[in-house]
């Protein structure tokens, strides 16, 4: 691949907490098959309704500012899939919600940073899909549920997201207690995705908005949502804590889950 290892010097610029990292490079030995593509909802691309991206050489997408230069050179260079993304659109139809394909747009920090360290050469072909601006929580299992049949075709989906994101309180507290927030909300996370069965789970979900310090945790929900639409594809499947730290960065609680077998079991 030309410029590759120029590309993973790059790459390893994007730092995240050891733990994490960790975890995120035991993926691929967890799911134990190579995928045969990758679909990624992440919570930093959302439109009116769900975008696929049908480029098949996607650029990238800084979405970001005030970083290094260097932040603005690193590239991840998956192909793309117009013909999964034909498939994935019309699973969406077929599910009764809007959708379009979008042939610009390319990956965002919430799929390159995660898959350059899950899947850091780069020679699985990779799609987005969006969330969808107005976060309903039910648009986005039902998502989940229509773009569950790929798992069968060797497609891993994978929500990018976070369990705690209010950056503002995270810099300057000024009177909140991320600690606590996080704390109690990644709390309501595991037992809603672990210890819930598996009708409670969805529900839950829908009602997120109840849990203790749900606001706190996501004052807005364009990082949670994602978890909707990766529940929604293993809706009749086991949830499974692979990740948990409660001092990300210091000082909040963050978790991550898997659900169900790769590839799925009928």
């Amino acid at each position: 691949m030309r410029g590759y290892l120029f590309e993973r010097q790059l790459l390893s610029t994007v730092v995240l907490p050891k733990k994490l990292e960790a975890s995120l490079k035991e993926l691929p030995g967890q799911i134990g098959v190579k995928p045969k593509a990758i679909l990624m909802i992440s919570g930093h691309w959302e439109e009116r309704d769900f975008g696929v991206t049908s480029n098949a050489r996607p650029p990238m997408v800084y979405d970001f500012g005030g970083f290094p230069r260097e932040m603005y050179q690193i590239r991840y260079s998956a192909p793309g899939s117009p013909d999964l993304a034909g498939r994935v659109q019309s699973l969406i139809q077929e599910a009764g919600l809007a959708t379009h394909l979008d042939p610009q747009r390319g990956f965002d920090h919430g799929t390159y940073s995660i898959l350059a360290l899950t899947h850091p050469e780069a020679d699985i072909p990779v799609i987005q899909v969006s969330i969808r601006a107005d976060y309903d929580p039910e648009a986005h299992l039902k998502l989940g549920r229509a773009i569950a049949p790929l798992r069968d075709d060797g497609v891993l989906i994978i929500g990018s997201g976070s369990s705690y994101h209010d950056l503002s309180a995270f810099m300057n507290p000024n009177g909140k207690n991320p600690k606590q927030d996080s704390a109690q909300f990644d709390s309501w996370l595991k037992q809603t995705l672990v210890d819930s069965t598996l009708e409670e789970r969805a529900e839950r979900l829908l009602e997120w908005e109840h849990a203790p310090s749900a606001r706190a945790a996501q004052p807005q929900e364009d990082h949670l949502i994602p978890l909707h639409v990766a529940v929604g594809a293993a809706e009749d499947e086991p949830g499974t804590a692979i990740y948990q730290q409660n001092d990300f960065f210091g000082q909040i609680s963050v978790s991550s889950y898997r659900f169900g077998d790769y590839p799925r079991r009928n």
